[in-house]
């Protein structure tokens, strides 16, 4: 992969670690003015709610939970990652970039007027899917029509591993997430026992709603991250799969014109060549 499909990559997390990090000290400003400006048990803002976990203590202090807050935090840039990733593959998996109308009929075009010289660097400085698996074939002519087949289908399953293999982040996204929103769910529980517990079987709903805050949050967050990521995953596969199916079609329709055809009956007249062997003196 050269650079600037690495750049292009790393794009989307950059984007969504920035924007964590605005929102970050955003929600801790504000949730830091909720504590110091409200008492215990009054309400809080939207922000202190849903960006930091707080916890109240015996004595009626108010502390940021760091454990939970961490928590919540990691899943909340999951999820502004998993945003920025479903629109860079959007963009990148485009029909343009995998079977462009255009370079589908120029090709056509060319290995029907016999320009066989001209497909092949059409092919190879068009860097789409189709380009790329006609390109392959058509460079394997020299082992006949069987190998050019062999040549593409070997080089559309490369292609395909590629662009499959940044969809399945999201999947991994999707499946990790709520198992994150679940760790946070036991340890605000385990906390809201321990308080419970602590204050001898008298604790006050309001040293409770520390612990039943951090569950309910951090549910709340995996819930948030693995619904986007699952849909954007089955989207983007879906359209992979049809479009790629789509360009590995129109290029082997290309390449069957190469098959030698069976001879006539009754040939009259001086032999001709093949298709498929004057089409191999032409690649060469």
């Amino acid at each position: 992969m050269d650079r600037k499909k690495m750049k292009l990559m790393i794009k989307p997390f950059v984007v969504g670690a920035i924007a964590c990090t605005v929102m970050f000290g955003s929600a801790l400003g504000q949730a830091d003015v909720a504590i110091t400006s409200q008492q215990a048990g009054s309400n809080e803002s939207w922000a202190g709610a849903f960006f930091v976990i707080r916890v109240t203590h015996a004595n009626g202090e108010q502390t940021i939970d760091l454990v939970g807050s961490v928590l919540l935090w990691t899943l909340l840039c999951l999820s502004v990652l998993s945003i920025g990733l479903i629109g860079f593959l959007g963009l990148a998996n485009q029909r343009k970039a995998i079977v462009p109308a255009g370079v589908v009929s120029e090709a056509r075009r060319l290995l029907a007027a016999g320009n066989y010289r001209q497909a092949i660097d059409l092919t190879k400085k068009e860097q789409s899917f189709f380009s790329q698996v006609l390109h392959a074939g058509l460079s394997n002519a020299t082992h006949g029509a069987g190998g050019m087949i062999r040549a593409l289908e070997q080089q559309a399953d490369v292609l395909i591993t590629a662009r499959m293999r940044p969809i399945e982040i999201l999947y991994m996204l999707g499946q990790i997430s709520p198992m994150m929103g679940l760790l946070g769910t036991v340890y605000g529980i385990i906390f809201a026992f321990r308080v419970f517990v602590s204050m001898g079987g008298h604790a006050t709903p309001a040293l409770l709603a520390g612990g039943i805050g951090t569950a309910l949050v951090a549910t709340f967050w995996g819930l948030v991250v693995a619904i986007p990521a699952l849909a954007g995953y089955s989207m983007l596969r879906n359209k992979v799969d049809h479009l790629t199916m789509e360009a590995m079609a129109s290029a082997e329709e290309l390449l069957t014109q190469f098959r030698a055809k069976p001879p006539a009956a009754k040939p009259s007249g001086p032999a001709k060549a093949p298709l498929a062997s004057a089409a191999e003196a032409g690649l060469a």
